[in-house]
Protein backbone atom coordinates (compact mmCIF):
# COMPACT_ATOMS: atom_id res chain seq x y z
CA UNK A 1 0.00 0.00 0.00
CA UNK A 2 2.37 2.70 1.26
CA UNK A 3 4.71 1.98 -1.61
CA UNK A 4 1.86 2.37 -4.38
CA UNK A 5 1.34 5.28 -2.57
CA UNK A 6 4.51 6.33 -3.22
CA UNK A 7 4.53 5.31 -6.68
CA UNK A 8 1.59 7.49 -7.62
CA UNK A 9 3.00 10.88 -5.49
CA UNK A 10 6.20 10.39 -7.19
CA UNK A 11 4.03 10.40 -10.69
CA UNK A 12 2.93 13.60 -9.53
CA UNK A 13 5.71 15.10 -8.96
CA UNK A 14 7.51 14.10 -12.44
CA UNK A 15 4.97 15.75 -13.95
CA UNK A 16 4.65 19.11 -12.21
CA UNK A 17 8.08 19.21 -12.19
CA UNK A 18 8.01 18.93 -15.50
CA UNK A 19 5.76 21.67 -16.03
CA UNK A 20 8.01 24.20 -14.63
CA UNK A 21 11.87 22.84 -16.06
CA UNK A 22 11.88 24.90 -19.22
CA UNK A 23 12.71 23.27 -22.59
CA UNK A 24 16.27 23.82 -23.31
CA UNK A 25 14.62 25.04 -26.97
CA UNK A 26 14.12 27.85 -24.88
CA UNK A 27 17.92 28.71 -24.98
CA UNK A 28 19.24 30.23 -28.52
CA UNK A 29 22.85 31.57 -26.71
CA UNK A 30 24.27 29.89 -29.85
CA UNK A 31 23.50 29.91 -33.34
CA UNK A 32 23.38 26.53 -34.43
CA UNK A 33 24.50 28.09 -38.24
CA UNK A 34 27.51 30.02 -37.29
CA UNK A 35 29.99 26.72 -35.77
CA UNK A 36 31.05 23.56 -38.01
CA UNK A 37 29.02 20.31 -36.71
CA UNK A 38 30.73 17.91 -35.88
CA UNK A 39 29.71 14.10 -35.60
CA UNK A 40 28.91 13.24 -31.76
CA UNK A 41 31.75 11.09 -30.28
CA UNK A 42 32.50 7.40 -30.56
CA UNK A 43 29.56 7.32 -33.52
CA UNK A 44 30.95 5.31 -36.59
CA UNK A 45 29.01 4.98 -40.12
CA UNK A 46 27.49 2.10 -40.39
CA UNK A 47 27.12 0.71 -43.59
CA UNK A 48 23.15 -0.45 -44.30
CA UNK A 49 23.58 -3.54 -46.29
CA UNK A 50 26.16 -4.33 -43.23
CA UNK A 51 24.42 -7.91 -41.94
CA UNK A 52 26.50 -7.91 -38.67
CA UNK A 53 24.75 -6.75 -35.83
CA UNK A 54 26.01 -6.70 -32.61
CA UNK A 55 24.62 -9.33 -30.36
CA UNK A 56 21.25 -8.44 -27.63
CA UNK A 57 22.01 -7.80 -24.59
CA UNK A 58 21.10 -10.28 -21.64
CA UNK A 59 20.18 -9.32 -17.72
CA UNK A 60 23.31 -11.42 -15.45
CA UNK A 61 19.70 -13.89 -14.43
CA UNK A 62 18.71 -14.74 -17.83
CA UNK A 63 22.14 -16.83 -18.96
CA UNK A 64 20.86 -19.54 -16.45
CA UNK A 65 17.28 -20.06 -17.88
CA UNK A 66 14.52 -18.73 -20.64
CA UNK A 67 12.31 -15.85 -19.83
CA UNK A 68 9.59 -18.36 -19.70
CA UNK A 69 11.02 -20.54 -17.02
CA UNK A 70 11.83 -17.25 -14.84
CA UNK A 71 8.23 -16.29 -15.27
CA UNK A 72 6.49 -19.30 -15.68
CA UNK A 73 2.84 -18.45 -16.12
CA UNK A 74 0.29 -20.81 -15.86
CA UNK A 75 -3.86 -20.96 -16.69
CA UNK A 76 -4.42 -21.23 -12.55
CA UNK A 77 -8.16 -22.30 -13.77
CA UNK A 78 -7.02 -25.52 -14.52
CA UNK A 79 -3.46 -25.69 -12.32
CA UNK A 80 -6.58 -25.04 -8.98
CA UNK A 81 -8.37 -28.37 -10.89
CA UNK A 82 -5.49 -30.61 -9.77
CA UNK A 83 -5.06 -29.68 -6.28
CA UNK A 84 -7.55 -30.96 -3.59
CA UNK A 85 -9.23 -28.94 -0.31
CA UNK A 86 -7.34 -31.88 1.79
CA UNK A 87 -9.59 -30.79 5.03
CA UNK A 88 -8.72 -34.08 6.70
CA UNK A 89 -4.97 -33.33 6.56
CA UNK A 90 -3.19 -34.81 9.62
CA UNK A 91 -2.02 -32.45 12.54
CA UNK A 92 1.63 -30.74 12.61
CA UNK A 93 3.98 -30.75 15.11
CA UNK A 94 7.34 -28.72 15.68
CA UNK A 95 10.20 -30.25 17.22
CA UNK A 96 10.76 -27.44 19.74
CA UNK A 97 7.22 -28.12 20.76
CA UNK A 98 6.71 -28.48 24.46
CA UNK A 99 4.69 -31.68 24.33
CA UNK A 100 4.27 -31.53 28.65
CA UNK A 101 2.82 -27.72 29.02
CA UNK A 102 0.94 -26.47 25.46
CA UNK A 103 -2.58 -26.92 25.01
CA UNK A 104 -3.99 -29.55 22.31
CA UNK A 105 -6.12 -28.27 19.55
CA UNK A 106 -9.29 -29.98 20.19
CA UNK A 107 -10.52 -31.66 16.20
CA UNK A 108 -12.64 -29.78 14.09
CA UNK A 109 -11.87 -26.60 15.19
CA UNK A 110 -8.57 -25.44 13.13
CA UNK A 111 -11.08 -24.21 10.64
CA UNK A 112 -14.52 -23.45 10.24
CA UNK A 113 -16.80 -22.81 7.75
CA UNK A 114 -19.59 -20.04 7.81
CA UNK A 115 -22.36 -18.75 5.51
CA UNK A 116 -23.42 -15.30 4.21
CA UNK A 117 -26.95 -16.92 4.76
CA UNK A 118 -25.80 -17.33 8.70
CA UNK A 119 -25.09 -13.93 9.12
CA UNK A 120 -28.85 -12.64 9.23
CA UNK A 121 -30.74 -15.80 10.11
CA UNK A 122 -33.84 -13.30 11.28
CA UNK A 123 -34.62 -12.04 7.89
CA UNK A 124 -36.44 -14.15 6.02
CA UNK A 125 -35.57 -15.06 2.30
CA UNK A 126 -32.63 -13.08 1.81
CA UNK A 127 -30.47 -16.09 -0.48
CA UNK A 128 -27.54 -13.91 0.12
CA UNK A 129 -25.46 -16.75 -0.24
CA UNK A 130 -27.08 -17.89 -3.48
CA UNK A 131 -26.96 -14.32 -4.69
CA UNK A 132 -23.34 -13.64 -4.31
CA UNK A 133 -22.33 -17.65 -5.50
CA UNK A 134 -24.13 -16.89 -8.61
CA UNK A 135 -24.29 -13.53 -9.90
CA UNK A 136 -20.80 -11.89 -10.59
CA UNK A 137 -22.96 -8.52 -10.80
CA UNK A 138 -23.46 -8.99 -7.40
CA UNK A 139 -20.12 -9.46 -6.04
CA UNK A 140 -18.17 -6.50 -8.34
CA UNK A 141 -20.16 -4.49 -6.93
CA UNK A 142 -20.39 -5.42 -2.98
CA UNK A 143 -16.66 -5.46 -3.06
CA UNK A 144 -15.65 -1.93 -5.11
CA UNK A 145 -18.65 -0.38 -2.94
CA UNK A 146 -17.11 -1.89 0.58
CA UNK A 147 -13.72 -0.56 -0.61
CA UNK A 148 -14.46 2.90 -2.11
CA UNK A 149 -16.41 3.43 1.67
CA UNK A 150 -13.57 2.29 3.96
CA UNK A 151 -11.16 4.25 1.88
CA UNK A 152 -13.46 7.39 1.93
CA UNK A 153 -13.90 7.05 5.62
CA UNK A 154 -10.48 6.07 6.34
CA UNK A 155 -8.28 9.75 7.71
CA UNK A 156 -5.02 8.27 5.94
CA UNK A 157 -6.41 8.58 2.42
CA UNK A 158 -8.49 11.56 2.89
CA UNK A 159 -5.68 14.37 1.81
CA UNK A 160 -4.62 12.20 -0.96
CA UNK A 161 -5.24 13.65 -4.52
CA UNK A 162 -7.70 12.44 -6.74
CA UNK A 163 -5.21 10.62 -9.21
CA UNK A 164 -3.74 7.97 -6.08
CA UNK A 165 -7.71 7.74 -4.92
CA UNK A 166 -8.36 6.18 -8.41
CA UNK A 167 -4.93 3.81 -8.61
CA UNK A 168 -5.23 2.29 -4.98
CA UNK A 169 -9.31 1.67 -5.73
CA UNK A 170 -8.12 -0.50 -8.78
CA UNK A 171 -9.70 -3.83 -8.50
CA UNK A 172 -6.73 -5.25 -8.97
CA UNK A 173 -4.91 -3.53 -6.27
CA UNK A 174 -5.16 -4.49 -2.34
CA UNK A 175 -6.50 -2.07 -0.03
CA UNK A 176 -6.68 -1.84 3.90
CA UNK A 177 -8.07 -0.32 6.63
CA UNK A 178 -11.05 -0.69 9.46
CA UNK A 179 -14.09 -2.78 9.43
CA UNK A 180 -15.52 -1.09 12.06
CA UNK A 181 -18.71 0.73 11.92
CA UNK A 182 -19.94 1.85 15.54
CA UNK A 183 -20.59 5.50 14.86
CA UNK A 184 -24.19 6.67 14.93
CA UNK A 185 -23.97 7.92 11.21
CA UNK A 186 -24.06 5.43 8.86
CA UNK A 187 -20.42 4.91 7.11
CA UNK A 188 -21.11 1.93 4.37
CA UNK A 189 -23.34 4.43 2.18
CA UNK A 190 -22.65 3.05 -1.33
CA UNK A 191 -22.66 -0.52 0.15
CA UNK A 192 -25.74 -0.26 1.41
CA UNK A 193 -27.25 0.74 -1.53
CA UNK A 194 -25.37 -1.97 -3.32
CA UNK A 195 -27.20 -4.37 -0.52
CA UNK A 196 -30.66 -2.92 -1.16
CA UNK A 197 -30.70 -3.00 -4.97
CA UNK A 198 -29.85 -6.59 -5.14
CA UNK A 199 -31.24 -8.11 -2.12
CA UNK A 200 -34.37 -6.01 -1.65
CA UNK A 201 -35.94 -3.89 0.74
CA UNK A 202 -35.06 -6.19 3.71
CA UNK A 203 -31.66 -6.41 3.29
CA UNK A 204 -29.10 -5.20 6.40
CA UNK A 205 -27.19 -1.88 6.00
CA UNK A 206 -23.61 -1.36 4.63
CA UNK A 207 -22.86 -1.07 8.66
CA UNK A 208 -24.25 -4.02 9.89
CA UNK A 209 -23.34 -6.41 7.36
CA UNK A 210 -19.83 -5.25 8.29
CA UNK A 211 -20.01 -5.69 11.99
CA UNK A 212 -22.10 -8.85 11.44
CA UNK A 213 -19.08 -10.07 9.40
CA UNK A 214 -16.77 -8.33 12.19
CA UNK A 215 -18.39 -10.17 15.30
CA UNK A 216 -17.38 -13.61 14.09
CA UNK A 217 -13.97 -12.25 15.00
CA UNK A 218 -14.57 -12.77 18.32
CA UNK A 219 -13.25 -10.78 21.54
CA UNK A 220 -10.92 -8.44 21.65
CA UNK A 221 -10.41 -7.42 17.52
CA UNK A 222 -7.97 -5.27 15.97
CA UNK A 223 -10.81 -4.48 13.59
CA UNK A 224 -8.11 -4.22 10.74
CA UNK A 225 -9.33 -5.07 7.54
CA UNK A 226 -7.50 -5.65 4.15
CA UNK A 227 -8.84 -6.64 0.64
CA UNK A 228 -6.25 -9.02 -0.60
CA UNK A 229 -5.52 -9.55 -4.32
CA UNK A 230 -2.02 -11.99 -4.60
CA UNK A 231 -0.60 -13.12 -7.22
CA UNK A 232 -2.18 -14.55 -10.04
CA UNK A 233 -1.48 -16.84 -13.22
CA UNK A 234 1.50 -18.24 -11.96
CA UNK A 235 2.49 -20.26 -8.99
CA UNK A 236 4.29 -19.45 -6.28
CA UNK A 237 6.14 -20.71 -3.19
CA UNK A 238 4.58 -20.94 -0.02
CA UNK A 239 5.21 -18.50 2.88
CA UNK A 240 4.18 -20.02 6.01
CA UNK A 241 3.31 -17.47 8.56
CA UNK A 242 0.90 -16.20 12.00
CA UNK A 243 -0.57 -13.06 10.92
CA UNK A 244 -0.06 -12.35 15.13
CA UNK A 245 0.74 -15.45 16.92
CA UNK A 246 -2.03 -14.26 19.00
CA UNK A 247 -5.28 -14.90 19.92
CA UNK A 248 -5.81 -11.97 22.86
CA UNK A 249 -9.00 -13.08 24.08
CA UNK A 250 -8.64 -17.05 23.29
CA UNK A 251 -11.59 -16.97 21.25
CA UNK A 252 -10.10 -13.69 18.67
CA UNK A 253 -10.12 -14.99 15.00
CA UNK A 254 -9.34 -14.37 11.49
CA UNK A 255 -11.87 -14.36 9.19
CA UNK A 256 -11.52 -14.46 5.45
CA UNK A 257 -14.37 -13.28 2.86
CA UNK A 258 -13.87 -15.42 -0.26
CA UNK A 259 -14.09 -13.68 -3.94
CA UNK A 260 -14.70 -16.09 -6.21
CA UNK A 261 -13.20 -15.27 -10.37
CA UNK A 262 -16.79 -17.23 -11.46
CA UNK A 263 -20.05 -18.00 -10.79
CA UNK A 264 -20.91 -21.03 -9.38
CA UNK A 265 -17.55 -21.84 -8.43
CA UNK A 266 -16.73 -24.90 -5.94
CA UNK A 267 -13.19 -24.94 -5.56
CA UNK A 268 -9.52 -24.69 -4.18
CA UNK A 269 -7.49 -21.17 -4.62
CA UNK A 270 -9.91 -18.78 -2.86
CA UNK A 271 -8.55 -18.84 0.25
CA UNK A 272 -5.31 -19.00 2.30
CA UNK A 273 -3.46 -22.06 2.25
CA UNK A 274 -3.29 -23.58 6.08
CA UNK A 275 -1.73 -26.18 8.43
CA UNK A 276 -3.33 -27.49 11.38
CA UNK A 277 -1.12 -27.43 14.08
CA UNK A 278 -1.80 -30.36 17.00
CA UNK A 279 -0.40 -27.77 19.73
CA UNK A 280 -1.40 -24.07 20.50
CA UNK A 281 1.41 -22.37 18.64
CA UNK A 282 1.64 -18.37 20.81
CA UNK A 283 4.22 -16.26 20.45
CA UNK A 284 3.24 -13.87 23.40
CA UNK A 285 7.11 -12.51 23.48
CA UNK A 286 6.66 -11.31 19.65
CA UNK A 287 5.70 -7.71 18.60
CA UNK A 288 1.97 -7.51 18.77
CA UNK A 289 1.27 -6.36 14.98
CA UNK A 290 3.88 -7.96 13.29
CA UNK A 291 3.62 -11.64 11.71
CA UNK A 292 5.15 -14.02 12.82
CA UNK A 293 7.38 -15.72 9.87
CA UNK A 294 8.69 -19.49 9.58
CA UNK A 295 11.56 -18.87 7.07
CA UNK A 296 12.59 -21.29 4.24
CA UNK A 297 10.08 -24.14 6.70
CA UNK A 298 8.76 -26.91 3.90
CA UNK A 299 5.64 -28.16 4.73
CA UNK A 300 4.65 -31.64 3.02
CA UNK A 301 1.84 -31.32 1.16
CA UNK A 302 -0.18 -33.90 3.52
CA UNK A 303 -0.17 -31.74 6.12
CA UNK A 304 -1.32 -28.63 3.35
CA UNK A 305 -5.41 -27.94 4.04
CA UNK A 306 -6.31 -25.73 1.19
CA UNK A 307 -9.89 -24.63 2.08
CA UNK A 308 -12.47 -25.18 -0.47
CA UNK A 309 -14.92 -22.21 -1.40
CA UNK A 310 -18.37 -23.32 -2.62
CA UNK A 311 -22.40 -22.12 -1.99
CA UNK A 312 -22.81 -22.30 2.24
CA UNK A 313 -18.91 -21.61 2.46
CA UNK A 314 -17.89 -18.19 1.70
CA UNK A 315 -16.56 -17.46 4.70
CA UNK A 316 -13.88 -19.46 6.87
CA UNK A 317 -12.07 -18.12 10.12
CA UNK A 318 -9.32 -19.75 12.30
CA UNK A 319 -7.57 -18.80 15.78
CA UNK A 320 -4.18 -17.43 14.70
CA UNK A 321 -2.54 -19.81 17.35
CA UNK A 322 -4.41 -23.05 15.63
CA UNK A 323 -2.60 -23.23 11.82
CA UNK A 324 0.29 -21.83 10.24
CA UNK A 325 -1.22 -20.38 6.91
CA UNK A 326 0.36 -18.84 3.28
CA UNK A 327 -1.18 -17.16 0.59
CA UNK A 328 -2.13 -20.28 -2.18
CA UNK A 329 0.54 -21.08 -4.51
CA UNK A 330 -1.87 -20.92 -6.75
CA UNK A 331 -4.66 -18.57 -6.13
CA UNK A 332 -7.89 -18.51 -8.31
CA UNK A 333 -10.09 -15.42 -7.14
CA UNK A 334 -11.02 -12.09 -7.55
CA UNK A 335 -9.46 -11.48 -3.97
CA UNK A 336 -9.95 -11.98 -0.47
CA UNK A 337 -10.83 -9.92 2.90
CA UNK A 338 -9.71 -10.58 5.98
CA UNK A 339 -11.19 -9.37 8.88
CA UNK A 340 -9.26 -9.47 12.20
Amino acid sequence: LCIMHSVSIATILIFAYGAIIPSTSGFAARDASSRTRRPPPNRTRRNPSSSSSPKPKRAPHQFDHTKEEARPFLDNNLAVKEQLANDDAPEYTFEDDDTEQATIIPDGTHLVYFSLDELFPNIADLGFSHKFCTDGKFRDDLRNSMREDIFDSTPAYENLPAKARKILLLPDSSLQGSWTCRDETLRMKKLTEVLKHHLGEQSPTGDEFMEAIGSLCGSEPSYHWIDIVGVMNRRIPHSWHQDTGRSRGGDTKTVLLGFPKEDNYSGVGVFSHAVKLKYEKSSKEHALDDPVVYSGLKIDDEYIVRPQFEQGKEIVMFRDVDVIHSSPDVAYRSSVMRFM
